[in-house]
């Protein structure tokens, strides 16, 4: 069975992100020029001064710290969603340019666990998986006979592969970003995938810049939740995860 496990990874971040914070606040007021400010800056812990900043909602300055990730095992549903957060960039493996295409193999995909935890609905989601695989290839062999090859017979071929097909993507975002992405993906009513993605995401940048995302989860951990009637309800149960009370 070719699933794939969630695998986040960290793989570059702004050095002492939270000292970068302060000195981009500080300069706002300060007189001095860049190489003392930076001196002082780097001479003294910045986590009381950066929780200030945090608790008077000058977020600006936290833009300063960025943080780049490469995620695999997710599916093309769960990538879909994570692109309409607009203030990042993304690299994503290509279907055009990576053929999908495998004699006696099959592509890698995700199950749902609703799924997964049921036999019959398991084999017919499968069973399908099968399918889409034996018409790509019929569909890149035939274009191939037809004299359109490489990724001219993979752009068109993979319409039929289907939303759980696996994907692997590179993103960057900075800090103010994350956090607002945190407060929309590590919500209840978030999709199950791209949630389990945001938890693992926040527990990487949660042990470099603890003051920025100390209270960095979904929005009713600070506030009512904003879901409305459409609440899971859960708040409290939340809260106590993120262990804040």
């Amino acid at each position: 069975m070719p699933e794939k496990n969630l695998k986040v990874i960290l793989l570059k971040h702004t050095p002492d992100p939270e000292s970068v914070v302060a000195m981009a606040a500080k300069l706002c007021y300060s007189p001095i020029d860049i190489e003392t400010l930076k001196e002082k800056i780097e001479a003294k812990d910045q986590s009381r001064f950066v929780e200030k900043l945090m608790k008077m909602g000058h977020m600006s300055p936290i833009e300063h710290a960025s943080f780049t990730f490469a995620i695999e095992g997710i599916s093309r549903a769960c990538s879909h969603q994570l692109v309409r957060h607009r203030l990042a960039s993304y690299s994503q493996q290509s279907q055009r340019y990576v053929s999908e295409k495998g004699e006696g193999e099959i592509f890698e995909y995700i199950i749902p666990p609703s799924i997964a935890q049921d036999k019959e609905a398991t084999i017919a989601f499968e069973k399908l998986m099968v399918e889409a695989q034996k018409t790509y290839n019929f569909l890149v062999n035939r274009l191939n006979e037809m004299g359109i090859e490489g990724e001219l017979a993979n752009q068109d071929a993979r319409f039929v592969l289907p939303n759980s097909a696996e994907t692997k993507i590179i993103v960057t975002m900075n800090a103010r970003e994350l956090l607002h992405f945190f407060n929309q993906r590590c919500c209840n009513r978030a999709q199950w995938e791209i949630r389990q993605m945001a938890e693992e995401m926040l527990k990487l940048v949660k042990g470099l810049a603890p003051t920025i995302f100390k209270n960095a989860g979904p929005a009713c951990l600070k506030r009512p939740c904003p879901e409305g009637e459409y609440t899971c309800g859960k708040f409290e149960d939340v809260r106590k995860r993120y262990g804040i009370s």
